[in-house]
């Protein structure tokens, strides 16, 4: 099993979002991480929120380029309607090009409708946006040579992007997705899957199921490591402690919903009373001490979950320690368990 990192940073108070670091902060919690060996960080990319989350991602991305050497870069998600797919394309490769080949590009159509009316797009064109942006920005990357394009949002003449990116065709895509035609068709289309952080074990392992079947589809091998799976994290030693955890996940649930102008507006179903909260808390976050984290962790890993991605939103780098050191090695290859506790004991 391999872990790694999901989430962002924020200059609003932290009790409202899960993006509880400083920027500058956020960037020394990422290289601590790549030197207790999880493999990845995916940065979210959010606007018009006033409380300054993460809204340039592949900037950022690029300045933690230079920081760290290791740990594989990602977007979670870059939400292509919003975005000029030639700029888009010139800054993914620049960044996976200073990056020495990490970036992983984490792309979706968006769900929260605050934004699509800041920025003056009807979220009824998501859909048809996303698709011309996604084939604009892959004949970028395959095509030898100049290229047009003229289509219903974006007309481009006699160009040629560049740089080119380091990996070959291109950067891995990420797709954000949570129905079960959207998995499939994700599957069938060589995407890797970034699923959320909300489905229950049932769910994320049935989620799993379907985009297996749409890879194997196509002729293709299934790689369990192609789909990542968002989880909270709240490690925890005692009942106030648990009960501190429930409130604040409460509160970043509730401030999501919030966020995303709503649950009647958004494309993914977000929880909007205590109840639906603590049920949703129950269902999928990693709340506990260590051994109940692996217990939870080795369920998702039997329902064929391979890639975790964890967002605690306490940001506390002590967690980050707890579970590299407590938790890691119980998923460790024998080949990895050595490196994985002398990690772990030089952050002691």
């Amino acid at each position: 099993m391999k872990f790694g990192l999901f989430g962002g940073a924020s200059v609003g108070p932290s009790d409202i979002v899960g993006d509880s670091h400083a920027y500058r902060d956020y960037i020394d919690y990422v290289c601590e991480a790549e030197a207790l060996g999880f493999c990845s960080v995916f940065l979210v990319e959010h606007h018009f929120t006033g409380i300054n989350q993460v809204s340039a991602s592949l900037g950022f991305l690029t300045y933690l380029a230079a920081k760290t050497s290791r740990i594989r870069l990602g977007t979670a998600v870059v939400v292509l309607p919003w975005h000029n797919p030639v700029l888009l394309a010139e800054q993914a490769a620049t960044l996976d090009l200073l990056s020495g080949g990490r970036f992983d590009f984490g792309i979706g159509r968006g769900y929260r409708h605050n934004e699509y009316y800041g920025f003056g797009i009807d979220m009824g064109e998501g859909g048809e946006r996303y698709e011309e942006c996604l084939e604009v920005i892959r004949k970028a990357w395959t095509t030898k040579g100049r290229f047009s394009h003229h289509g219903k949002y974006w007309r481009f003449n006699d160009i040629i992007v560049e740089p080119s990116p380091v990996q070959e065709p291109h950067p891995p895509f990420w797709i954000g997705a949570n129905s079960h035609a959207s998995i499939r068709r994700a599957g069938e289309s060589g995407f890797n899957l970034l699923l959320g952080q909300l489905p229950s074990l049932e769910e994320a392992a049935e989620n799993v199921r379907v985009y297996r079947e749409g890879v194997e589809s196509r002729g293709r091998i299934f790689d369990p490591h192609s789909v990542a799976l968002c989880r909270a994290l709240h490690v925890v030693r005692n009942t106030r402690e648990r009960e501190e955890a429930y409130e604040k996940r409460a509160k970043f649930l509730l401030a999501a919903a919030a966020l995303a102008g709503g649950g009647s507006h958004s494309h993914v179903p977000l929880p909007n009373t205590p109840e639906e909260n603590r049920e949703a808390m129950e269902a999928s976050a990693l709340i506990g001490d260590a051994e109940e984290i692996i217990a939870r962790l080795k369920r998702l890993e039997a329902g064929g979950v391979r890639h975790v991605l964890l967002m605690d939103v306490s940001g506390s780098r002590e967690a980050l320690r707890i579970f590299a050191r407590e938790v890691m090695p119980a998923f460790a290859e024998p080949s990895e368990l050595a490196q994985t506790r002398a990690r772990a004991a030089r952050s002691a």
